[in-house]
């Protein structure tokens, strides 16, 4: 059984307020609403991880991580209160909301406090010269799309041409973010793009969406859905008998509770992710001794073992590690928002390191810089083999010689709209 719990309950272990010698890292969540079954592991991951740095280790440089969070449902307006209700103290803000990332965004050069946006988000924030204040650590969501494309083309021989792909989407800033390059894509390699989408009010009654997918016949569909669209979608593959092994995900499908009610006949079913479960792994075996075992975690041990719960345990290892990065530099474990973004901005996240953070396997080695916010580490397909999902390819790369001209061009058409616009003409393409 998965465990729920409320935002009351986070506050009353870990507290709301920033004091002294702490480090503030707010996290907006959702744990209630229709996108609840989809956050409430990630949060529990996050929180998880830095509890245990907090138990082990007396936190991060001997300060404890003062982590809380501001219940947003998914809104975009009740996320934008939890940014102006945070961010006098907080050393990062993490909007966990593409709609929201994009409200706050202009905030950010103003405020000067970085978006921590693990996998999420605008994709043209890759460009740290025009995004300085922001970063989608360790993959944007047009690497995904690039990922999910050469994974289709080495299943068809290097060829797409003549194909029909269904492009299945939740009609909001998150659903639509792939388009630019799907769109690109499908002229380059000549495929069909069909996109079908689906409104926040049609996420559980998707029969109008799967009747034209039953009459369109795709070739693959790709869906990049959220909460209680996932579940529905997949049942209503599997009712439909479309074939699970053309049904295809962004990272956000790998979600074991969506799955489970198919069951075997969801078998075959894949999404991209840049991180996968490794239950072995020593940060693994840490939350267990001083988090689950010691009764102070909100996840139970089936929870911690899926992708999710160990996708939220990746995210807080990423943003431990910045801060770590930021104390250094600043020589001083108390730390400010511009050294929390010098810290983002020089993550080193090879092997080595991985192994050191005991999360090696669980994301692929990737580095970021003064020019690149999001960093190049690209992911692995899972698959659901009817009880659990399961690695189903090699490490994918994306495309980086489509994407960069891609992030380019909406990087500098979103300054010329919001002008001025500060550019960091310091950055450059190597970092």
């Amino acid at each position: 059984m998965k465990l729920l719990t409320s935002v009351a309950a986070i506050a009353a272990l870990l507290g709301t307020g920033a004091l002294a010698q702490e480090l503030n890292v707010p996290n907006f969540s959702y744990r209630t609403g229709p996108f609840a079954s989809t956050g409430i592991p990630l949060m529990n991951g996050q929180r998880d991880y830095l509890l245990m740095l907090n138990e082990r280790d007396g936190g991060i440089g001997g300060l404890e991580v003062n982590y809380s969070e501001c219940e947003t449902g998914y809104a975009t307006e009740k996320g934008v209160e939890c940014y102006e209700s945070n961010k006098a103290d907080a050393l990062v803000t993490q909007p966990w909301s593409t709609g929201i990332t994009l409200q706050v965004l202009p905030q950010t050069n103003v405020d000067e406090i970085p978006i921590f946006a693990p996998g999420y988000g605008f994709s043209p924030m890759r460009d740290g010269r025009v995004f300085q204040w922001a970063f989608n650590i360790p993959a944007g969501y047009w690497d995904g799309a690039s990922m999910l494309i050469q994974a289709l083309l080495d299943e068809n021989d290097g060829s797409l041409e003549g194909k029909k792909i269904a492009f299945l989407h939740l009609d909001h800033p998150y659903g639509k973010e792939p388009l630019p390059f799907f769109e690109d894509a499908a002229e380059r390699q000549g495929f069909e793009l069909l996109p079908i989408p689906v409104g926040l009010t049609e996420m559980q009654n998707q029969s109008a969406q799967w009747l034209q997918i039953r009459r369109e016949r795709p070739d693959y569909v790709i869906m990049w859905a959220w909460g209680a669209m996932n579940g529905s979608a997949i049942k209503e593959a599997v009712r439909t008998k479309y074939p699970m092994d053309q049904f295809l995900s962004v990272w956000w499908g790998s979600h074991t509770d969506d799955l489970q009610p198919v069951g075997e006949d969801g078998t075959g079913f894949r999404s991209i992710s840049w991180s996968k479960p490794v239950n072995d792994a020593p940060a693994m075996q840490a939350i267990r001794e001083h988090v689950i075992d010691a009764g102070e975690s909100l996840a139970d041990e089936e929870q911690a073992s899926e992708v999710y719960y160990q996708r939220g345990v990746v995210m807080s290892a990423i943003l431990a590690e910045a801060i770590r990065v930021a104390q250094d530099h600043a020589g001083s474990p108390e730390i400010t928002p511009t050294d929390m973004r010098y810290g983002f901005e020089n993550l080193k996240m090879d092997e080595a390191r991985l192994e050191e953070l005991g999360i090696s396997g669980m994301v692929p080695p990737f580095e970021t810089s003064c020019a690149d916010h999001t960093g190049q580490g690209g992911g692995w397909m899972l698959e659901w083999n009817g009880s659990e999902f399961v690695q189903a390819s090699d490490l994918l790369k994306p495309e980086m010689d489509k994407i960069a001209p891609l992030v380019e061009a909406n990087a500098q058409e979103y300054a010329d709209a919001n002008a001025p616009w500060p550019v960091n003409e310091e950055c450059n393409v190597g970092g």
